[in-house]
């Protein structure tokens, strides 16, 4: 039988939150009364009494949270730190809440995430993990997709197959060794799709490039399979019928997502048909909206069975100017549903397996960061259906990230459901009941953040030696240890770390293993 707490047990067990417990200074958790009428248009305007108080702490934005679709449970974001537990009491004051809550910390039994060893992912790939260091643009900490801890759950099943429709690939390109299903070359009408422009081999990069090979640099996933149809020329352009004839070809040879970074400004019936193809036989299907910072959002993606995706730079704001071209930048409309890092991408090149020094911007490079994604929670869970995937995507996405004029809370025009975030769909609730194959040794870090100048390392074998290597995020390596023998945990006193993100190395030398972990020094 359900235990049932009176309501005055309830409010004083809201005001009995411990001072010593740890939350976030600038953030409160409510749930609305069964009885309020609460949605994201009215929220700030429930009553005078809720407004001011908003007014006054500076309410930065909210989000719903939890399921969605059903409760009214919202975390609200101030843009300063706040008196939270003074907060509790004024905020329950207003008869608008069942609860009110201080966002507690949880901490984790293990420390634990894949850096992978490619050559550039800390210098230039920012829209995995940014801490704001990246030279080419204005860049702010943690305007990125949290990749490198989606990548501690899963880097991709390689049974999957994602369709990439461009201008083909560099076949051969080592970065997609053994991967590659070579589909037809419907600009030339033949059936070897080799990319004769290299947009093509840059998207499906960004993509499906290996990661942790110690070269080049990471897709968002790196084991599945890559079809590759060419549907535009060596001018980077097509026709509708290229497009449609791939969109068939991949439905009907397994891809189970598919990735199209070209668009027109025309409506066509036959388009629309091979969408709803796709649609029907639940593929994912994920389009650019274009770069003409127009309001007018290309086909296909303008369809509402295409996840059209728009593009974010290294600060978070909506691309404008992109790369090599300042009279660009991305659309927007009613149609756009997510926005995706896509400025200043570097990516490989489809003349040479190691020049990895051409940057690119636009939409294009956007997509496929959200088809990478798709494809790595169709790995995890091979059920989900379309609108899982696009569910999983809204509730996981950061909103309100962008410029404050644009990106407003909840669903707009700029940016749709937000910027998408790799390691929130992958612990999304439609995923809680995956066991995630986590193939790292048990490593972890403690304590971690390191508060003072010392930290252990445990979960290393006994009998073993190892290299140790602590590295700035900007690479520069600030302490050194070689066949350091172990037993069990390793202990480090007076470190001298500035405050910061660090690398922490270790090679295993009789096993020739290697593994990387994050570490933060407040």
């Amino acid at each position: 039988m359900k235990t049932i707490i009176p309501i005055f047990l309830l409010f004083a067990f809201q005001f009995s939150f411990s001072q010593e417990e740890e939350f976030s200074k600038n953030q409160l958790i409510v749930e609305f009364k069964k009885d309020i009428e609460v949605t994201e248009r009215n929220f700030r305007d429930l009553s005078e009494e809720f407004t001011r108080i908003n007014d006054s702490l500076d309410l930065s934005h909210f989000e719903r949270i939890g399921n969605k679709k059903r409760n009214k449970t919202y975390l609200l974001h101030f843009n300063q730190n706040v008196d939270v537990m003074s907060l509790v009491r004024i905020y329950l004051k207003t008869n608008l809440f069942d609860f009110v809550e201080p966002n507690f910390v949880v901490k984790g039994h293990e420390a634990s995430m894949i850096i992978p060893n490619d050559a550039l992912f800390q210098s230039r790939q920012w829209y995995h993990s940014n801490n704001g260091t990246f030279t080419f643009s204005p860049a702010t900490v943690n305007a990125d997709m949290d990749t490198d801890l989606a990548w501690d759950l899963t880097q991709g099943d390689p049974n999957l197959i994602v369709a990439v429709l461009d201008t083909g690939l560099k076949l051969d390109h080592p970065e997609f060794a053994g991967r590659v299903i070579s589909g037809p070359d419907f600009v030339n009408m033949d059936a070897i799709p080799t990319d004769d422009h290299g947009h093509g081999t840059n998207v499906t990069g960004v993509a499906l490039a290996k990661g942790n090979n110690g070269i080049g640099y990471a897709g968002m996933n790196w084991n599945s399979k890559v079809l590759v149809c060419k549907v535009l020329d060596n001018n980077n352009l097509g026709f509708y019928s290229n497009m449609i004839n791939g969109i068939y070809y991949a439905v009907d040879n397994g891809a189970k997502v598919i990735n199209l970074s070209a668009g027109g400004n025309a409506p066509s019936a036959a388009l629309e048909a091979a969408v709803t193809y796709a649609a029907n036989n639940n593929v994912a299907f994920v389009a650019s909206v274009g770069n003409q910072n127009s309001s007018n959002i290309q086909y296909p993606a303008r369809y509402s069975n295409v996840i059209a995706v728009g593009s974010t730079d290294s600060n978070d704001s909506r691309s404008i100017a992109f790369i090599g071209n300042v009279n660009t930048g991305s659309n927007f409309g009613p149609e756009i549903d997510f926005v995706a890092p896509g400025n200043y991408i570097f990516g490989l090149s489809h003349l040479s397996d190691t020049n990895y020094n051409v940057a690119r911007g636009g939409t294009s490079q956007a997509a496929p960061q959200v088809s990478g994604l798709i494809s790595l929670l169709l790995s995890v869970k091979p059920t989900l259906t379309i609108s899982e995937v696009r569910e999983v995507l809204e509730q996981s996405s950061e909103d309100a990230v962008g410029n404050a004029s644009e990106d407003t809370p909840g669903f707009d025009q700029y940016y749709g459901f937000g910027r998408i975030n790799a390691n929130n769909a992958l612990t999304n609730s439609l995923l809680s009941n995956i066991d995630f194959d986590k193939t790292l040794q048990n490593i972890f870090i403690s304590p971690n953040p390191i508060v003072n100048n010392s930290f252990s390392i445990a979960g290393l074998a006994e009998n073993t030696n190892y290299n140790i290597e602590i590295v700035s995020i900007d690479g520069k390596t600030i302490m050194k240890k070689e066949n350091v023998a172990i037993d069990g945990i390793l202990t480090f006193n007076d470190i001298s770390l500035n405050a910061g993100f660090y690398i922490v190395t270790i090679y295993d030398r009789i096993n020739n293993q290697f593994y990387s972990r994050k570490i933060l020094k407040k």
